[in-house]
């Protein structure tokens, strides 16, 4: 494929990805009381390294002395991008929330543009962060469902601080994920972090399943494990990757701010959850947002 058409794709992946993720704010609504959140998150990327591995096997084989020399950052990847943004998001969403939720992880795009202008020395313009401030906007809009007065009455409980490290997590995960350059293809690194993330992830789920009240594992809650594998896990995240190759952390990150507007739409096609105007008027910034961003970057 060449450059021109790895580039399309990519910016093709922009407005896709968000819905892949938009599926994990369904797993995670319908977790609690069905699986214990570290369980479902090894059993997430258990499968999705699986499926990461199975094209890509003999290119890890390949590249054996590499992964084994390298071992330390793919167990900090693992860490940061499959434990602590996989189980703690659960962990959190207990007891927090769904708009604190949302309020906390709407900073992830602006730290993961910053510490990318300003570690990576990536590009970063004034036009680029106009549009990270509209997309801002925009979900914070329909975060707060148009009503702004209402950021006066969110309260901070404990689940917030669970949140709160995931979101600084993933802006670790996406910055090293780019600074750590790797002879990997996006599939064949995805794997290896996945079964990096998997070893963190055992001696967690090991004592979950010990202090269990209830069967540890049950059919509906496998059914669950498995669609976060496949959908946010394996598809979101190899798209992740390449955009990331292709357009940098700072321009990737924004993507992240369709997500609540997916997983909106998501709700009314699956849960029947009715769509209002503040949804449209959110959309149209992140949209004008992204283009900003990625316009500027292409100039």
């Amino acid at each position: 494929m060449s450059s021109t058409s790895r580039r399309q794709l990519a910016l093709a992946l922009v407005l896709i990805t968000p819905a892949f993720w938009g599926v994990n704010y369904l797993v995670a609504r319908s977790a609690p009381a069905v699986i214990e959140p570290h369980l479902l998150a090894l059993l997430r990327w258990f499968a999705a390294g699986l499926l990461f591995a199975a094209p890509a096997w003999r290119e890890l084989v390949q590249h054996r002395t590499h992964i084994a020399r390298e071992w330390r950052r793919f167990l900090v990847l693992g860490a940061l991008g499959m434990w602590i943004c996989g189980a703690w998001v659960y962990i959190g969403g207990r007891t927090t929330a769904a708009v604190n939720i949302a309020l906390i992880y709407a900073l992830s795009p602006v730290l993961i543009a910053l510490v990318s202008a300003l570690w990576l020395k990536e590009r970063f313009d004034r036009v680029q962060a106009l549009g990270v401030a509209l997309a801002l906007a925009g979900v914070v809009h329909v975060i707060l469902k148009g009503q702004w007065a209402s950021l006066a009455g969110v309260t901070l409980v404990i689940g917030d601080a669970w949140i709160f490290a995931a979101t600084v997590s993933w802006t670790l995960y996406s910055v090293l994920l780019k600074r750590w350059q790797s002879p990997l293809s996006p599939m064949a690194r995805l794997a290896a972090i996945s079964a990096a993330g998997v070893l963190v992830l055992l001696p967690f789920t090991a004592w979950e399943i010990a202090h269990a009240t209830q069967p540890a594992l049950t059919w509906p809650g496998f059914g669950l494990a498995m669609a976060a594998a496949v959908i946010p896990g394996f598809a979101a995240y190899l798209a992740y990757a390449v955009m990331q190759r292709e357009l940098g952390a700072a321009r990737v990150a924004v993507v992240l701010y369709l997500g609540p507007l997916y997983a909106a739409g998501l709700a009314w096609l699956v849960l029947g959850e009715p769509l209002y105007a503040f949804h449209a008027a959110g959309m149209v910034l992140v949209l004008a947002g992204i283009y900003l961003v990625n316009r500027a970057g292409t100039r």
